[in-house]
This record gives structure tokens, C-alpha cells and sequence, in this order.
């Protein structure tokens, strides 16, 4: 057997996930088919690269050197690929995400990013099945969102960067409820209301709300589960139900956007993609898009802008 560019990705996997367990998931086989693929590996090494103990695995000094090399060429491999695909330009550059306000702003603003390149889009409902694909190779980019404290494993081969660590998720409910005149809202309040569900339910925003209602005191009732954003609007507006929302959705006449006191349900905007598909200039230009269509939305809601320029910190890195 000789080492392939797929063994060395195994023996990259195995040295991030901390052990064969782990990287197997990842790889979606059985732990005994991987055990037996790393011993493979081994024999053309030469010898153990590394030492399985009761927490994992750890890199021998063997592995050490086998992982440093593994690396760069990888590395070099990506780079190989995203830079010939740069320069042949006639390849469309396909560009997954979940529905976030910035994907308006962002899709004008990439025409200009990617001086003329073709860009193809797809919105999915599931953060889970967009990284599936951003590691299957249907997607080279991707946008996409997780709540509180749940992060979305990225597959190998993918980098990723924060657009937005933190912001705060709102409510919006109908401008003739009987709280809307109120700066802010207490979620204790809300503990009668009829909720609308999340659209994505694998980004931690479901568990993050049910978390949060639990310690005000109450189990949220999620009644809808929507995906129209003009269906949504419309039975707000009726009062039949309110919903959690970024703090930079647009007005909607009929509605009104509140935040709520103490931050119970926070969220985060990041940016992944190929590194074999996607050059690091193309990264960039693609981050500073996003970051610019994200910063367009900041003045949709005054109490944001006031929140926005009271957190320096989670401001898109642009120096």
C-alpha cells in the first residue's frame, strides 16, 4: 500500500478529534473499520503514530513528524486547488445558507467581492445538512448561524471564521399587543403567549428558548413552524403569536421588535468554506461582504444600534 492524500486526512482527523471514537463519527464509519485503516497506515510508516490510552490517543514522535508533513502537504493541496479554480474563474462559486437577514445584503454585495464571478445559492433549513454538504463538496462556502453555547462540528478540510460573536435575539410580536409599548420585555412576561418555532432546529435556538422560558418560570407552547416570512409577519401582526428574531430584522408594518432584558438567548454568525474550493483572498473578500451587508441592517432597530455601539467587541474584525 502506498499513503494517499485520504491518509493523511485520516491521520490529520484522528490527531483533532482526540481519538478513534471521535474521528470515526466524523468520518462516518465504524471504529473497528478505522482501527484497522490507521493500522494500515502504520505498517507504511514504519511504526505506531500513536499512543491510545484511557482519555484518547496522542501523536508518538513518529506521528509527530508523520502529522507536520501530512499538513503541509495538505495544505498545499488545498491551496493547489482553490488558487487553479480562482484563476480558471468560469467555475461558479456555490454558496450555502440558512435564512439570516444579512443573505439579502450579502448576495448583492458578492457580485462586487468576487469581481463578476458566478455565484450559486441555496437556503436550506438545517445547519446540520448545510455542513454535510459544505463537507460533501456540494457547497464551497457557507453561512449559517448557532444560539447560546452549541458550535456545529465542521468537517475536515473546512475552515471557519466569526463574523458576529454575539447578538442578542429580540422579539417581535404584534404592534397592538398589550406589551408593546414597553422598551424592553421581561420573558416571564410572555410565559401565555403562542410561540413561533424556530425554522432551524439544529442551530441551538429551540433548546436555547425552552432553556431560557424554563428559568423564567414557564415551557414556551410552540404552535407554528413557518418558513414564509410573509406567513410569519401576517399572523404576528394578527396577535396569534410572537417569535424570537435577530436584532437587525427589518420593520414589518403591524409588528414592532423588542429586546429582552438579560440576554437569555444570544446568537452567532460564521462564515466556513473549502479550502480547496475557496482561496484565502476569496475568504476574505467574502468575510468583509458579509461583514458589510451585517453592518447595512444595524440601524433596522434603534435599541441595536444603541446595543451595537455599546459592544466594540463583537464588531466584524475589518483592520
Amino acid at each position: 500500500m502506498q499513503l494517499e492524500l485520504r491518509h493523511l486526512h485520516t491521520v490529520c482527523l484522528i490527531a483533532e478529534s482526540g481519538s478513534l471514537g471521535a474521528a470515526a463519527r466524523r468520518l462516518g464509519i465504524s471504529q473497528p473499520a478505522l482501527s484497522a485503516q490507521l493500522r494500515r497506515i502504520e505498517r507504511v510508516t514504519g511504526g505506531d503514530l500513536f499512543v491510545r490510552g484511557r482519555l484518547g490517543v496522542e501523536p508518538t514522535s513518529l506521528g509527530q513528524f508523520v502529522l507536520a508533513k501530512a499538513r503541509r502537504v495538505l495544505h498545499e493541496m488545498d491551496a493547489l486547488g482553490a488558487e487553479a479554480r480562482a484563476i480558471a474563474g468560469h467555475i461558479p462559486l456555490r454558496l450555502g445558507c440558512i435564512l439570516l437577514v444579512l443573505i439579502d445584503g450579502l448576495l448583492a454585495r458578492t457580485d462586487l467581492a468576487l469581481s463578476g464571478r458566478e455565484l450559486t445559492v441555496d437556503l436550506e433549513d438545517s445547519v446540520t445538512a448545510l455542513v454535510r454538504m459544505l463537507g460533501a463538496g456540494r457547497y464551497d462556502v457557507i453561512v449559517y448561524g448557532e444560539c447560546n453555547d452549541h458550535e456545529v462540528p465542521l468537517p475536515a478540510g473546512v475552515l471557519a471564521r466569526t463574523l458576529v460573536p454575539r447578538e442578542p435575539f429580540c422579539i417581535r410580536m404584534a404592534a397592538g399587543h398589550p406589551l408593546a409599548d414597553r422598551a424592553a420585555l421581561d420573558l416571564a412576561d410572555l410565559a401565555g403567549e403562542q410561540w413561533m418555532t424556530l425554522v432551524e432546529d439544529d442551530d441551538g435556538g429551540p433548546e436555547a428558548l425552552v432553556e431560557a422560558c424554563a428559568k423564567a418560570g414557564f415551557t414556551p407552547s410552540l404552535r407554528y413552524r413557518i418558513t414564509d416570512r410573509i406567513m410569519q409577519y401576517d399572523l404576528i401582526a394578527a396577535g396569534r403569536a410572537i417569535s424570537l428574531s435577530q436584532p437587525t430584522a427589518p420593520a414589518v408594518p403591524g409588528t414592532v421588535m423588542r429586546p429582552l432584558t438579560g440576554e437569555p438567548v444570544v446568537g452567532r454568525i460564521r462564515l466556513a468554506w473549502n479550502r480547496s474550493a475557496v482561496s484565502a483572498l476569496q475568504a476574505e473578500l467574502l468575510y468583509r461582504a458579509a461583514a458589510a451587508a451585517y453592518l447595512a441592517n444595524v440601524d433596522n432597530n434603534p435599541f441595536h444600534r444603541a446595543w451595537w455601539d455599546a459592544h466594540p467587541e463583537v464588531h466584524p474584525a475589518l483592520a
